[in-house]
């Protein structure tokens, strides 16, 4: 008898892999980067660096019995931070048509409002942030929760409107309530998108917390494509506000090659800061899941000063490969 049932558990438990295996699908997809470029400028004359990028990302989803889909993402990334080794931005979802998505993010998570507050331009500020030569340029400020963080989508309510919804929990050992975010996009137009957000910046503390709003406008006529950004970050500090303004222009020669032009301007609070401003001119030219791009960046006031130290140039010539 107890043979009986083994063989009977035995073949239960293999159905039940099976249907799970048939029920799913897993899949990778990775990209690579070879790229080149330098800064030029006061105290930062150096030469050309190279460097690379590589990463993949596994991908699974299956649908319930219930009618709902579960996925899964999980990405590997060399260039990820030291405390996390390899891994890098992972989360779950769970979506049906009737209850929208709901996403956890374990880590690359966002607030409503950071998941759209990419400046028109391509958030230039990026390639000149941080500790450069003699000056430490200023960084986009944000109220992303990164880790942990859940992300509600909407299901349609109408034609060209998409909402979504976030929450940052409380911090362990932060004094500071949860936060709450919502985003609203609107494409019923053809060509146009319109786009608003709201969230809360939970700080480290109750005078580095507040809120950020973000605003997008698009809207593609024929081969060009024109994009106005602002982003308002505001916290009981009110030194730490900012706000960035940010617009360009592509130009879509053909399917494979695009020009863009783009500004971003960085507004400070702070008596005595002047605006740091920067441009790019870029294009790409695309061939299969290759894309050649060049690119010329310059900034300006990086860190909201005048000194010679704080105007510099960026030149870039990179091969990506999508697989």
């Amino acid at each position: 008898m107890n043979n009986y049932k083994k063989i009977g558990l035995t073949a239960l438990a293999a159905s039940l892999v099976s249907v799970s295996a048939n029920a799913g699908s897993m899949t990778i997809s990775g990209a690579a980067s070879m790229n080149v470029g330098g800064y030029s400028g006061t105290e930062h004359d150096a030469g050309a660096t190279f460097s690379m990028g590589n990463q993949f990302t596994v991908s699974g989803s299956g649908e319930l019995d219930n009618g709902m889909t579960v996925s899964i993402s999980y990405q590997l990334d060399d260039g990820a931070s030291p405390v996390q080794g390899p891994f890098d931005d992972h989360s779950v979802t769970v979506s049906s048509d009737s209850m929208g998505s709901l996403t956890l993010y374990g880590h690359g998570g966002g607030s409503a409002t950071s998941a759209m507050d990419a400046t028109a331009a391509g958030n230039v500020w990026d390639t000149f942030d941080g500790a450069r030569g003699q000056v430490t340029a200023i960084a986009h400020s944000s109220s992303a929760p990164g880790n942990n963080s859940l992300m509600y989508t909407l299901p349609t309510i109408m034609d060209g409107v998409e909402v979504k919804l976030s929450y940052e929990p409380q911090q362990s050992g932060n004094t500071i309530d949860s936060g709450t975010g919502y985003a609203v996009t609107y494409t019923g137009v053809e060509g146009l998108t319109l786009a608003y957000s709201a969230s809360d910046e939970v700080g480290t503390t109750s005078d580095l917390s507040g809120d950020q709003t973000a605003m997008k406008i698009s809207y593609v006529y024929g081969p060009v494509t024109a994009t106005w950004t602002q982003s308002e970050f505001d916290v009981v500090t009110t030194t730490s506000d900012q706000d960035v303004t940010s617009v360009a222009v592509t130009y879509t020669v053909s399917d494979e090659m695009s020009v863009t032009y783009g500004t971003e301007t960085f507004e400070s609070t702070n008596t005595g800061h002047v605006d740091a401003e920067y441009t790019v001119l870029k294009g790409s030219y695309v061939s299969g899941g290759m894309t050649v791009s060049a690119q010329m960046k310059e900034a300006e006031n990086v860190a909201h000063g005048t000194a010679a130290n704080q105007d510099f140039e960026y030149w870039g010539l990179g091969l990506a490969f999508a697989f």
